[in-house]
């Protein structure tokens, strides 16, 4: 656990060890067979309780929290699909960390996934000295989490070929893999407690679309970007601290640019401004991960380039890496939003003034 806590990005079950402690003492609920925490406790766990010192970890939709824990309950596996920088995988990892205790079962999807991922390997050392055996058997997460009990997550499911993803069909309909390299009779089944979490970009669509049968093994369930502006500050403020807490740093004025951040993030999003003007959308993705990276590069700036007082103006700096990722007319359309809207708004707030003087100052194309 030290050295867990020590990395960069401890896993959630050593982030919130103390929380999951104070919830696991506290309860009395029912609780399905496997699981670590009650359903009741893990919705809790992700939507906060203050009563007994649990934060929130999840802002979105919270019955969006409810129908995945009902489907992890169920025979069903939870499919969670989305826009980039919706929280899909911080959504996966909490629920996995507050139902099995462990949230480092994972396959990561990609072109060169292979059905050993999902089903096991060899350590062919021992399997050319002693032949087939449980030995010399190198099982996958998936196996992993099948005799185990737990939720094994599976992310970015539609980057692995079509061949790699039906290799999830019989685990999750018979709950059970077999093993002919043991025996003809060799069969590993799932423990109770096990499940698959998978998710899924919207903008990887048609990367390789999941056949139709494994899509009935899965309740499908769309995260969608967080359309509250005052919840999205209090997420980007919140991800903000813990980031520089971990660095041992702060800033100060960081309430002031989180407002300009996250109204800038909002309408250039959904391609409209609160009063009601219509924009240009660019095509970046201008989730609130993102708007969390550039408040943290913001405020990386402030403490050791600056002299600590984060300011609009380096929000502004920031968000030109953003921006420009996908299409060069991105930095026109930013460019416009700031010759109009952050100029109109600079005459009556003194952040929309930085933020404005300094994104004039970019190279936008």
């Amino acid at each position: 656990m030290d050295d867990l806590t020590l990395a960069i990005r401890p896993p959630a079950e050593a982030r919130y060890a103390a929380e999951l402690a104070r919830l696991a003492a506290d309860d009395a609920a029912p609780k399905p067979a496997g699981w670590h925490l009650s359903p009741r406790a893990v919705r809790r766990f992700l939507l906060g309780d203050p009563k007994v010192g649990v934060t929130r970890k999840f802002y979105g939709d919270d019955p969006l929290v409810d129908r995945a824990i009902v489907s992890l309950m169920s025979q069903q596996g939870l499919m969670l699909v989305g826009e980039p920088g919706t929280a899909k995988s911080l959504l996966s990892e909490l629920l996995a960390a507050a139902i099995s205790g462990t949230s480092g079962l994972v396959v990561q999807g990609s072109a060169g996934t292979t059905e050993d991922h999902i089903r096991y390997g060899w350590n062919y050392a021992l399997l050319l000295a002693e032949g087939p055996s449980e030995r010399a058997l190198v099982p996958s997460p998936v196996l992993n989490a099948m005799r185990s009990g737990r939720i094994v997550r599976f992310e970015e499911i539609t980057r692995c070929p079509p061949e790699v993803q039906d290799a999830l069909i019989s685990v999750l309909s018979e709950k059970s893999l077999a093993l002919p390299e043991l025996g003809p009779d060799a069969v590993a089944s799932a423990a109770p407690g096990f499940n698959v979490i998978a998710t899924a970009n919207l903008r990887d669509r048609g990367v390789h679309e999941m056949s139709s049968a494994l899509k009935r093994r899965f309740n499908f369930e769309t995260v969608h970007p967080i359309n509250d502006p005052e919840f999205e500050r209090e997420l980007v403020l919140k991800q903000l601290a813990e980031r520089l807490g971990t660095a041992g740093v702060s800033v100060t004025g960081e309430r002031d640019v989180a407002e300009v951040l996250v109204r800038t993030f909002q309408d250039l999003r959904t391609g409209r401004t609160a009063e009601g003007t219509s924009l240009n959308r660019p095509d970046a993705v201008m989730s609130t991960a993102e708007a969390v990276n550039v408040l943290h590069a913001a405020a990386l700036e402030a403490v050791y380039l600056d002299n600590g007082k984060l300011s609009a103006a380096h929000v502004a700096r920031q968000l030109q890496g953003v921006v420009l990722k996908d299409s060069p007319e991105d930095g026109k359309r930013l460019r416009a939003y700031v010759d109009h809207i952050v100029k109109e708004r600079a005459g009556r707030s003194g952040a929309w003034k930085d933020f404005y003087q300094a994104a004039r100052a970019l190279k936008l194309g």
